[in-house]
């Protein structure tokens, strides 16, 4: 039977991003993977990470920004991009910040992503 999900859990991060996750570890429990919708203000970043999952991050409005090895990707409305596990990255936003959706397989959780800062 299909299962409406009407509370998402909204996950605490420094720098004013909200991150309100409808599935994965936080929310319902799943560990396979994790649905959350983001709105960053201007100019958030957040430090590079070295995460052991897939990532694919839909953008509805603004621009994300995803630094590699290899330069940056700009990821504007309408677009998406996917990250490997395994790969260092950087996830920031431009001057007009960014709402998005990011999607983890499996799911993101904090022991899983590997910020440089940790």
């Amino acid at each position: 039977m299909p299962e409406l999900l009407t509370d998402p859990v909204q996950i605490p991060v420094p720098g004013g991003k909200i991150i309100a996750e409808h599935v994965g570890a936080a929310s319902t429990g799943d560990t396979a993977v994790s649905v959350a919708h983001m709105k960053a203000p201007p100019g958030w970043d957040e430090p590079f990470q070295t995460p052991e999952f897939d990532e694919i991050t839909l953008v509805l409005a603004g621009t994300v920004l995803v630094d590699h090895d290899g330069g940056r990707l700009e990821v504007g409305p309408g677009r998406s991009v996917r990250t490997r596990a395994g790969e260092r990255i950087r996830y920031s936003c431009g001057p007009q910040g960014a709402e998005y959706v990011a999607i983890c397989l499996p799911a993101f959780t904090p022991d899983t992503v590997h910020r440089d800062d940790e």
